[in-house]
């Protein structure tokens, strides 16, 4: 069987953002599954106009087609999702309502208030609208955790039900990778 590709999308663009953290973490996870093509998109790469607004540049509109362009490369999804006022970030949001996530998988790397739970759990019910399949299985990064990382040189990986989490989340992101783009080749094939 090829290899599922996955994205793990960067969801947060502030100044001493954490985001890179779980990112890093997760796409060298992942990206030692033999099963697995890791690519790891970075939303300060992709400044986009937010969605319906009139006074987006030609630049900004040919940057959120470059954005949907990438995507459609994908198998999977893996977000890093900030939570701010029990929410995701609204570039996160923005670049999710731009994309085209239907019949795929996506996960979830959750910070912030109790791990990014609020803000994940905003997620997965958009992305059900969307309709793309959510795995069970989320991590959430607590906020002792998050501080041992940015004062105390730990990493993530330190924290092993941390690392067990993950390992659930990838187990299922390529059962339900491998489920839906079987299910794809055989819509487009009819």
């Amino acid at each position: 069987m090829s290899k599922l590709k996955i994205a793990v999308i960067v969801g947060s663009t502030r100044i001493g953002r954490f985001a890179e953290h779980p990112a890093k973490w997760i796409a060298g996870l992942a990206g030692q599954r033999s099963d697995l093509e890791v690519e790891v998109l970075d939303l300060l790469d992709y400044p986009m106009h937010f969605f319906g607004e009139e006074r987006a540049t030609t630049a900004e509109s040919d940057t959120a087609e470059h954005w949907k362009k990438k995507l459609r490369e994908f198998d999977g999804y893996i977000f890093t999702v900030a939570e701010y006022n029990h929410a995701p970030t609204a570039v996160l949001k923005n670049a999710i309502d731009l994309g085209e996530f239907i019949h795929k998988p996506v996960a979830f790397v959750g910070y912030g208030g109790v791990g990014g739970a609020r803000a994940v759990e905003h997620l997965r019910l958009i992305f059900v609208e969307m309709g793309a399949a959510s795995v069970k299985t989320g991590v959430h990064i607590a906020f002792n955790e998050y501080l041992s990382v940015l004062k105390e040189g730990k990493s993530l990986g330190d924290y092993p039900h941390l690392n067990e989490a993950a390992k659930n989340q990838l187990d299922q992101l390529i059962w339900w990778g491998n489920a839906l783009k079987a299910a794809r080749s055989v819509v487009t094939s009819a």
